[in-house]
This record gives structure tokens, C-alpha cells and sequence, in this order.
């Protein structure tokens, strides 16, 4: 078995304007300070990377991976949630999407789209340089709207769908493919890809590609009441990253899963820094250990109650004490004999 790696950071929810959360080295002194041991670098963040210039230069990409090594920190993974967002977006969302886009192609569907694949493809480009085998995405969502239909969607709707997802997406699978990295799509509400079933049919509009796997955060089954652990054993031989996230549900007689449009920290189902809420991450952490998930353990910090930097110190130690040191041999190994044919025939009378 192999023994998951970290305890790691992911560093959108903390990156901002003020030192030392404006520069790579501000936050790698920050994040090896408080325990961790590796970072997940969000790629739009430029003052962290500029990933055009890390797609086409070794120099660069080197001259960033001793950087981060030098704080006694590995680069897990580089993610690209909001530029994977845009590689599919539908019509009814384009206003509040274009937000993610530079200003060259806002109001222009078609331009952001192309400027989306090619920026995912460069971090697949860089990542490959960096020497990391897997990339943090979103899937983006045509379908999402006629998530709970009504009117009733129409017939073929849905396979037509994940046929134009899929036909976006190919293209730069087999471009990570190409560098040996496997794209992680977080299986999140608000996209396509967010739940098993959804996943299988865009793993199968794909023609089963090997470069579509998982990103796994338990918080966001725990918000739609989706058996967490069980996932793990349908999907575990396409969990290639893992997010360790908190979560909460608790249903009234005035709302549920889709929270009345309340606020985060009003909603029946919310996020929690880790070891506030409902997750049962022993029961996780065991079960990617027996089925060898070679993944780091990342926190994603997200809480409506709780300050980051409390939930950013907390996070360290919380995931460094649910990591299990993997066993080399079996317990009753002390029993063993030396393999004899002729008295295993013996045993079994034969």
C-alpha cells in the first residue's frame, strides 16, 4: 500500500494583495511555517506563476520548482478550476463567467472558449515540465441548468450535451496525455461532472480516456447527500487528487440541500474548516490508503464561520494526524512458514 503524501495547501482562498500572500515566496515561507509540506498552486493567481511563460520555458519552470523546494515544500499539483470553467459554459451564465476571463475576450463566447482550452493545454505543458502527474480542474457545465427540469428536458438533450463536453475536452486530454498528466476534474454541483453517474457518462463520451480522473472533496457530497465513501470504492482507480474539505448538512422543516438562496452560513448544507463538520475522514483516509491512491492530502479551506488563518493553522496537524503510514507487511506475519507444496497439498487433503 502507499501512504498518502502531505499535509498540503491549496493556496487560492489565501492568495491575495497584502504580503505575504501577494508573491510564491510570501506563501511558501507562510505554508512550510505552519506545517505543510507541499502546495497546490492555482494557476490565474499570476503573481504565483505565469503559466504561458511555464509552458514554454524549462528555465522558468525550473527556477520555480526550487523555489517552492528550497521551503522544504513539493508543488502537488497546478489547478486550473476557473479557466477549466470556461472551456463550457452555457449562454444563461456568460455574464457572471466572463468575470473569470481577461478583458481581450469578455463578451465573446467563442473567443473565451478558445482562450480557455489553450490556457488549460499550457498548464498541461507546464505541469509536465514541472514533473507533477496530475491537474486540478473544473469540467465546466452546459447541462447544469436542467439539473431538477422543469419544463421536462426534451429527449436527447443530455447526450447531446456530454457529446459537446466531451468533443472540448478531448483535445486537451490527449494534449496531458501527450505530457503524462492526468487531468483531475473536481466533482463539484455546478458542473457537469458532479456526481458518479455524471462522471461515467463523460468518462464514456470520451471513449473511457485515460487521462479522465478524479479530484476527490467529500464536502461536496456531503451537500448533496451523496454516500462519500462508497464513491471511493466505485471510482477509487480514478482518484488521482484529493481535497480535504469539511462540510455539514443539517435539514430543517424550511430547507434543504438547495438552501432557500440564504447566505453560506445560513444554509442547511455549508462548508467547515476541517474537524467542524459531518466528514468522517479516518473512514476516507483509510480507504484510499487499502486501495493505494497515490495523492496528496490538500486542504481546501473554505468556512463561513471560522477566520482562514485559524483554519489554515488548524489544517496542518488535522491532516498530518489522519495520514496513515501505510503497512509493509501483514500482522500475523510472525506465524508464517515457508512455502511447501507438498504441505499445502496436505492442508487441503489432497
Amino acid at each position: 500500500m502507499k501512504t498518502i503524501k502531505g499535509p498540503a495547501v491549496f493556496l487560492a482562498q489565501f492568495a491575495g494583495n497584502q504580503p505575504p500572500f501577494n508573491n510564491l515566496e510570501g506563501m511558501c515561507k507562510w505554508a512550510a511555517d505552519l506545517g505543510y509540506k507541499g502546495i497546490q498552486i492555482p494557476t490565474w493567481e499570476t503573481n504565483l506563476i505565469d503559466i504561458d511563460i511555464a509552458a514554454e520555458s524549462q528555465d522558468y519552470c525550473d527556477h520555480l520548482k526550487g523555489k517552492v523546494n528550497s521551503y522544504g515544500l513539493e508543488i502537488t499539483e497546478l489547478s486550473t478550476h476557473l479557466q477549466g470553467q470556461l472551456v463550457a459554459v452555457n449562454p444563461a451564465f456568460d455574464i457572471m463567467f466572463d468575470s473569470f476571463a481577461p478583458d481581450a475576450v469578455k463578451n465573446n463566447p467563442k473567443a473565451r472558449t478558445e482562450w480557455a482550452v489553450q490556457t488549460v493545454k499550457n498548464a498541461g505543458t507546464a505541469s509536465g515540465r514541472l514533473g507533477l502527474k496530475s491537474h486540478a480542474t473544473f469540467s465546466g457545465a452546459l447541462l447544469w441548468h436542467t439539473v431538477y427540469p422543469w419544463p421536462q428536458r426534451p429527449n436527447g438533450l443530455v447526450e447531446m450535451g456530454f457529446e459537446e463536453l466531451a468533443k472540448r475536452w478531448l483535445p486537451i486530454l490527449n494534449h496531458f496525455d501527450e505530457h503524462d498528466v492526468n487531468l483531475c476534474y473536481e466533482i463539484h454541483p455546478g458542473e457537469d461532472l458532479h456526481d458518479g453517474i455524471s462522471f461515467e457518462r463523460f468518462l464514456e463520451a470520451t471513449g473511457n480516456h485515460q487521462r479522465v480522473n478524479i479530484l476527490y472533496d467529500p464536502s461536496h457530497f456531503v451537500l448533496q447527500q451523496l454516500d462519500y465513501l462508497s464513491f471511493i470504492d466505485f471510482y477509487h482507480d480514478r482518484i488521482k487528487a484529493f481535497h480535504v474539505k469539511d462540510a455539514e448538512f443539517n435539514p430543517t422543516g424550511k430547507q434543504g440541500v438547495y438552501g432557500g438562496y440564504s447566505d453560506w452560513k445560513d444554509r442547511a448544507g455549508r462548508f467547515r474548516s476541517l474537524g467542524d463538520g459531518q466528514v468522517d475522514f479516518k473512514s476516507i483516509f483509510s480507504k484510499l490508503t487499502k486501495y493505494e491512491c497515490d495523492v496528496w492530502a490538500v486542504m481546501e479551506w473554505e468556512c463561513c464561520i471560522k477566520s482562514s488563518f485559524q483554519g489554515a493553522r488548524e489544517g496542518a496537524p488535522f491532516i498530518q494526524n489522519h495520514i496513515i503510514e501505510a503497512a509493509e507487511r501483514s500482522f500475523d506475519d510472525f506465524a508464517g512458514t515457508e512455502i511447501d507444496k507438498e504441505q499445502l497439498k496436505k492442508i487441503l487433503g489432497l
